[in-house]
């Protein structure tokens, strides 16, 4: 798959069907971040739910490298982490 492709394929499912399925996400990475301060006992943060969810993705690819899906994923997860930190929406 050219870089391109990864990308706009990335954007798609972001800006489409995983934001309507799962609505804002940034609010759903708050929600995710209320959970995992559950578990954690500690704060956790929207940007390191990103970062957490790209770890999963490299995990994964550590086991799999030709997993497009993984990629595309980790493209999204570090678009939707960069939009956190950077405070816009």
């Amino acid at each position: 798959m050219k870089r391109r492709e990864l990308l706009n394929i990335a954007a798609d499912l972001i800006d489409g069907d995983r934001a309507k399925d799962y609505g804002d996400a940034k609010d759903n990475f708050v929600r995710i971040a209320k959970t995992w301060e559950v578990v954690l006992g500690h704060e956790v943060t929207p940007e390191q739910v990103a970062l957490c969810m790209i770890g999963v993705k490299l995990a994964r690819l550590a086991n799999s490298s030709e997993h497009e899906d993984s990629w595309i994923d980790i493209a999204g997860y570090a678009a939707l982490g960069g939009e956190c930190a950077s405070g816009s929406q």
